[in-house]
């Protein structure tokens, strides 16, 4: 009785299967068909490799939400260098509420160093500007950045201390932690005083003549520090020969958080507009001399995620690439036998005609009152066949 049960079971599933067996007398090989074959592996093999790599490969994904953080702070790093000596400059920030941030409240430090570039400076800001050059596409520059994990840390630009005589620059680094509202980041002449109608610079003791605001941007950035990020103002630098210039940078800031390989964090991206100019108050021009960092924050924020493909649709695509060039294969196949198969062997015209009978000898010919077995030979004419009349 088991037997019965497992033989009926056996053949219920040997009726369910998709994939008959042919028997290897039934199959004729060719060399059409082989070399075919040797062309669709080695397709296979191409596009699983590059689709194995695809799917290794990572990709940024940008989302924009509406920033409803209110409460948190700003922190601004920086590593800019002015063309001036460190006491005749002040560094501080005012925001739009009238709190005034120095550099005493934050980690700003100033350092006495030579203006002119030191090597690694000067390989530092020829990097900058070949990626920049490089990449046209936006955000690629990040999502270069990004999965390279490249080090844009102001710490990495080695100041330039080994000049000779006093001097003549100033480097101001480090970071400030603001209130998260626009304000105005600005080097200027003086030390910032208490006042308290405002807010001002004691710079009586420098002598217009000496005002050189020629600088160097190392680094600015908004947030944590973030490895992979090149900001727009790295590296930039200015120079001029005029006593009272002006330098203002407009700064639309753009909370970032990050969720990538190399970084897991909340940064800020900003955009800049660059305006300077040269005071004279008897042309009008009006203001004061200084390098000024007015910024803005956007009421967006962009949240940048490292991604991949799902591992489902990876099998997908692979089982899609071997069954969709096995099956175009053998559909080729089958087209290219067809078409020798018309060309070559049965449709060629005037390559067979049909053949005529021969006329037989006189003396080959039979007595029409004798009849003859059909098929008869004639003796003395091997293998000759016989015309009946």
């Amino acid at each position: 009785m088991r037997r019965l049960n497992r033989k009926q079971t056996l053949k219920v599933v040997k009726e369910l299967d998709a994939f008959p067996k042919i028997p290897e007398s039934y199959q004729v090989t060719s060399s059409t068909g082989g070399t075919l074959a040797l062309l669709t592996f080695s397709l296979i093999i191409i596009l699983v490799v590059s689709e194995i790599r695809y799917y290794l490969e990572t990709r940024m994904k940008y989302e924009y939400n509406v920033d409803t953080d209110l409460t948190s702070k700003l922190r601004i790093n920086l590593d800019i260098t002015v063309a001036m000596k460190c006491a005749w400059i002040g560094a501080d920030v005012v925001d739009v509420s009238g709190l005034t941030t120095s550099p005493a409240h934050g980690a700003l430090q100033e350092e006495a160093v030579f203006f002119e570039k030191s090597p690694e400076q000067r390989e530092r800001q020829r990097l900058f500007q070949i990626i920049r050059g490089s990449l046209k596409e936006e955000h690629a520059l990040q999502d270069l950045l990004f999965q390279t994990g490249f080090d844009s840390s102001p710490s990495k630009g080695s100041p330039n201390k080994a000049g000779k005589g006093v001097p003549d620059a100033c480097r101001i680094h480090g970071s400030l932690v603001v209130n998260k509202v626009a304000g105005n980041f600005h080097v200027t002449v003086g030390k910032s005083i208490p006042h308290p109608r405002g807010h001002a610079h004691l710079a009586m003791m420098v002598e217009p003549s000496q005002y050189n605001f020629s600088h160097r941007i190392d680094h600015l950035s908004f947030g944590e520090l973030a490895p992979g990020i090149i900001n727009p103002l790295d590296g930039d630098e200015k120079v001029t020969p005029d006593n009272r210039r002006m330098y203002q940078y407009f700064l639309q800031i753009v909370p970032t958080k990050l969720n990538t390989r190399t970084a897991r964090m909340s940064s800020h991206q900003f955009a800049v507009t660059e305006k300077e100019r040269t005071l004279n108050h008897n042309a009008g021009s009006h203001g004061v001399a200084g390098v000024f960092f007015k910024y803005d924050l956007s009421s967006l924020q962009i949240t940048v995620n490292e991604v991949h493909e799902p591992y489902w649709q990876f099998l997908v695509r692979l089982c899609g690439i071997v069954g969709g060039i096995f099956s175009t294969s053998g559909i080729l196949h089958s087209f290219l036998e067809f078409m020798v198969s018309v060309f070559c062997c049965r449709y060629k015209l005037g390559s067979h005609k049909p053949s005529q009978p021969s006329a037989v000898p006189a003396h080959h010919q039979l007595d029409h009152g004798t009849p003859q077995p059909t098929n008869q030979q004639i003796p003395g004419q091997p293998n000759s066949p016989l015309l009946l009349q």
